[in-house]
């Protein structure tokens, strides 16, 4: 197997587990177990736990003290601000405007990586985003309606800023994952993340009445840790060895499809034509933009 294919194989996976993540982390925030804030401290801390744990055991690689002024500005773009401003825009506008918004990220990520890495905007991968928009988009909106209010416009500012770090992130790390084994990389990332996160969810965290949990909030919780964090920061980062960041973002198209046909397996939607026409565009999107 080629490693461009594992590369594709890893963040089609990521897809999944975010597209679960969908279904999955309602149990945990719509339910007010957890402030969000403290969920993010939750999230950083056992990433950072996790990554340093597994290192420890496969890799011992130092960084050189050059690296480390770019490794915490990833770690603030990619483990802290992002996650922060994603929680608190869905404070304010609702779960159809957010992911509308996030699927700008891929073109924030062309844009940056075009300033940054020097990576020429082909037309293919121009025509390939704006594909997978239309299919995300048409796939998001079907049949539900939008937020038009002050409030949402605020929290829609906030989750188009937290798509922006997103971007940064996977285009900033990219020369690190060159350098280092991802498993270095994700390990600094996540430790300057936790000093960023602190401030905010600390408070938070210890105030939380987990001895009100419930088995399936533990369980929530632990997907959420183990899954959504470790596997798919980690899957990501390996993938980002061998792609491009364009080609990682534009996987996001993906997330809304899976989470809709995990929800058709559990007999919670119902298929139409909208959603298989939405999902031959997304599909389509995603092979023009990874196409070598």
């Amino acid at each position: 197997m080629s490693k461009n294919l594992k590369a594709h194989l890893a963040l089609f996976a990521v897809a999944l587990i975010y597209g679960a993540n969908y279904t999955i982390a309602k149990e945990v925030l719509d339910n007010d177990h957890l402030h969000p804030f403290a969920l993010v401290l939750m999230r950083v801390l056992a990433g950072a736990a996790l990554f340093w744990l597994f290192a420890a055991f496969f890799i011992r690689e130092k960084v050189e003290k050059k690296d480390m002024p770019m490794l915490a500005l990833c770690g603030l773009a990619g483990a802290a601000a992002n996650q922060l401003l994603f929680i608190t825009g869905l404070k304010y506008t609702s779960h159809i405007n957010a992911a509308l918004v996030m699927t700008t990220a891929p073109i924030l990520v062309l844009v940056i990586s075009w300033v940054i890495l020097k990576e020429p905007i082909k037309l293919r991968k121009v025509l390939g985003i704006a594909i997978g928009i239309c299919g995300a988009a048409l796939l998001i909106i079907h049949g539900k309606k939008f937020a038009y209010t002050k409030s949402a416009l605020n929290g829609d500012v906030l989750i188009f800023c937290n798509a922006m770090c997103y971007g940064l992130y996977l285009v900033l790390v990219k020369n690190l994952m060159r350098k280092y084994n991802p498993l270095t990389v994700i390990k600094w990332v996540f430790t300057f993340g936790v000093v960023f996160v602190l401030p905010f969810g600390t408070l938070e965290l210890l105030n939380a009445p987990m001895n009100t949990f419930t088995p399936q909030v533990w369980m929530a919780i632990a997907y959420v840790l183990i899954c959504t964090t470790f596997l798919a920061y980690l899957l990501n980062a390996v993938a980002l060895k061998h792609v491009s960041p364009s080609v990682v973002s534009i996987y996001i198209y993906l997330q809304p499809l899976l989470a809709t046909s995990i929800a058709l397996m559990l007999g919670k939607d119902v298929l139409t034509t909208t959603k298989v026409a939405a999902g031959i565009l997304i599909f389509s999107g995603v092979f023009l933009v990874s196409k070598q």
